[in-house]
């Protein structure tokens, strides 16, 4: 199995936007052989003062079988098509590919 955690920065605004277009795709993405997870999350309120908030922050939160499975679901229409209804919100994205320790 692997994790994969997306840190999208978003153009300031755009938040709302990116997570309705999201949610269009997290079916389609869940029914993908080897989908365990996928979820988007955001900053959540707390007092810790260790946490860093970011409003135009959306972290995405996947687990798939196998880095095949990986590489299929990012070259999947949906996913094509979902890149391209994005892509002027995001500033930066990255993304950290892990296997359990």
């Amino acid at each position: 199995m692997i994790h994969v955690i997306a840190q999208i920065d978003l153009v300031p605004g755009n938040r709302k936007s990116f997570l309705s277009e999201f949610d269009q795709v997290v079916a389609k993405v869940r029914a993908e052989a080897g989908c365990i997870e996928y979820v988007a999350a955001v900053d959540a309120i707390s007092d810790l003062e260790r946490q860093h908030r970011d409003p135009n922050r959306v972290m995405i939160i996947e687990k798939w079988e196998t880095l095949s499975h990986l590489q299929d679901h990012l070259t999947a229409s949906h996913m094509l098509d979902y890149r391209e209804r994005v892509g002027e919100m995001i500033l930066h994205a990255k993304l950290n590919i892990l296997e359990p320790a």
